[in-house]
């Protein structure tokens, strides 16, 4: 099936947003409470006619019929930044692209095959960017989806986690803002997810540590763990609202070599935590993709003591994962697209191996 996809962009130092309404006799506009569109990920919902959200990777799903699709997203235009957004119609390829206002109505949608459809809006970028409202969608109309995967999966971690520093394609490294190569969409996790159809979270800052955080921040991921907005340590989380299968933990990057002692305390208090959260999960420590040969070393003498501490102690769902290689050819030493794919094969196979999902 050919359809033209038409994402409202113009062509300079970046793909963005721009405010171009269709005019059709044959729209109508659904408000964000509609309960035919599907939301996934910490998400505040205090004002259901734009629910907020600030994670990376949150996703907002809608099924519309027609031949177009035009979406409303409010940009909270934090520090005069805005964020980046990935925007999938069916299995066409997704296209990235970047909000330029604090009201932004974008067609996602233009002169497609009439008949249904299925839209899929990312939020790229993290939570130290600024939050996103999603409001309203203008299509033909609105039909019910199937039911959201029956897996879920929960992504703890720092930037690698995020997607930071793995998109080019709008800038380069070292040039633009350091948000411009975000790309949470096409990172490990939502690969990892969507290769096990299994819906997912990312609960990920960049810079945070287990207890160390690099870039002057000081807050550390189990203090953050129980919000919406993680990076001000903000918005309590209802943890009843999802309960993953699988958690997976990507933490350690940031802290560096730490006194052992010390870091594997920390780390078996925060598994005891993410227990307590979900007491069925898998849970699976994974070393940090992009850590060179001499952290990758500490990182695997720690995980090996902590998961066989904590087997040891009656829990056996936690497991331990060591990545084969390094993965470090993006921005400052972040993986780069094609490498978050791989590490997302590595990690997905193993994933399925554990969990035993065909």
């Amino acid at each position: 099936m050919k359809y033209v996809l038409i994402i409202l962009v113009f062509f300079s130092s970046s793909h963005s947003a721009k405010s171009m309404p269709i005019s059709s006799d044959d729209a109508n506009y659904y408000t964000a409470d509609n309960p035919l569109i599907q939301y996934t990920g910490r998400i505040d919902f205090s004002n259901p006619k734009a629910p907020r959200f600030w994670s990376p990777g949150v996703y907002i799903q809608a099924g519309f019929t027609g031949t177009f699709c035009t979406i409303t997203i409010n940009d909270e235009e934090l520090y005069s930044q805005h964020n980046y957004i990935e925007i999938v119609i069916d299995d066409n390829p997704p296209v990235r692209m970047q909000t330029t206002e604090k009201v932004n109505k974008i067609n996602a949608a233009v002169n497609i095959n009439d008949g249904k459809h299925i839209i899929t809006i990312c939020k790229n970028t993290e939570s130290g960017i600024g939050y996103l409202e999603f409001v309203g969608i203008s299509c033909s109309g609105l039909y019910q989806l199937p039911d959201k995967p029956a897996r879920k999966i929960e992504f703890i971690g720092n930037s690698i986690t995020c997607g930071a520093g793995s998109d080019v394609s709008v800038k380069p490294c070292g040039q633009g803002n350091w948000y411009d190569q975000h790309n949470a969409y096409m990172s490990y996790g939502p690969l990892t997810a969507r290769a096990l159809n299994a819906q997912w979270h990312l609960s990920a800052v960049s810079g945070i540590g287990l207890i160390h955080s690099c870039c002057n921040m000081t807050i550390v991921m189990p203090e953050v763990f129980d919000k919406i907005n993680m990076r001000t340590d903000n918005m309590q989380w209802d943890f009843s609202r999802y309960i993953p299968d699988a958690v997976t933990v990507t933490l350690g990057q940031n802290d560096g070599i730490q006194d052992s002692v010390k870091f594997c305390s920390a780390y078996v208090t925060f598994i005891k935590t993410i227990r307590s959260k979900y007491p069925s999960a898998d849970i699976f420590c994974l070393t940090s993709p992009m850590a060179d040969a001499t952290l990758a070393a500490a990182m695997k003498n720690y995980l090996t003591g902590i998961v066989n501490y904590i087997n040891n102690s009656g829990d056996a769902k936690v497991h331990k994962y060591f990545y084969s290689r390094q993965y470090h050819n993006g921005c400052g030493g972040h993986p780069d697209l094609q490498e978050h794919g791989a590490i997302a094969k590595e990690l997905a196979a193993y994933i399925q191996k554990v969990m035993n999902w065909n």
